[in-house]
C-alpha cells in the first residue's frame, strides 16, 4: 500500500489544471525529466529548483517515451514509481506524467513563472524556451553535480 502523502502528490494529467488553480501560491516552478535512476544530482537540482519559487511540480516522461529517448532497455524504474519517488522528496510539491517527447504542453497548461532545467542544456536550443518566454515565464539553467548521472549508475552496475 503507498502512503497517502506520496499518492497524492502524483497530479494525473486531466486533473492537472485544476490542482494548479487551487494553489495558494502563484510563483510555481517546473521542471521535468526522466528520472530513471534518482540520484545525488537529482535530488540537489530539484532543491535548487524549489528553491526559485513557492511551489516545484515536477513533470516526468512515461515509460514510453523514456524508452524513445533512452533506448529499449529504459527506463528501469516504471512511470509510476518514479513519480512517487519523486514524490517522497520534501522540495517536490506534485508531479505529473506526460507521453510526449517533450513538456510543451504541459507547459502551457500550468503556465509556471519558473521552467528550469538542467546546466547541459543551452536555452536557445530547448524546444520550451519559447512558449514559456511567450506567456512570460522565464527559462533557467541550474547547475549540476558533475559525475552524478543515470547512464553514469546504470554503466557501472553493467561492469559490476
Amino acid at each position: 500500500m503507498i502512503h497517502k502523502d506520496l499518492a497524492s502528490k502524483v497530479i494525473p494529467w486531466e486533473e492537472a489544471l485544476g490542482f494548479r488553480s487551487q494553489l495558494p501560491s502563484k510563483n510555481l516552478v517546473f521542471t521535468n525529466g526522466c528520472f530513471d535512476v534518482l540520484h545525488l544530482g537529482h535530488a540537489n537540482y530539484l532543491a535548487m529548483a524549489k528553491d526559485l519559487g513557492d511551489f516545484l511540480w515536477v513533470g516526468i516522461n512515461s515509460d514510453a517515451s523514456v524508452s524513445k529517448l533512452k533506448g529499449k532497455n529504459r527506463p528501469l524504474n516504471s512511470e509510476m514509481d518514479r513519480a512517487l519517488l519523486l514524490a517522497g522528496l520534501s522540495s517536490v510539491g506534485a508531479v505529473t506524467i506526460f507521453s510526449q517527447d517533450t513538456p510543451i504542453e504541459l507547459l502551457s497548461l500550468l503556465r509556471p513563472e519558473v521552467h528550469c532545467k538542467g546546466g547541459d542544456y543551452k536555452l536557445e536550443s530547448l524546444p520550451e524556451t519559447p512558449i514559456v518566454r511567450a506567456y512570460g515565464g522565464q527559462v533557467i539553467l541550474l547547475p549540476f553535480v558533475p559525475g552524478k548521472s543515470s547512464t553514469l549508475i546504470i554503466e557501472k552496475a553493467k561492469q559490476n
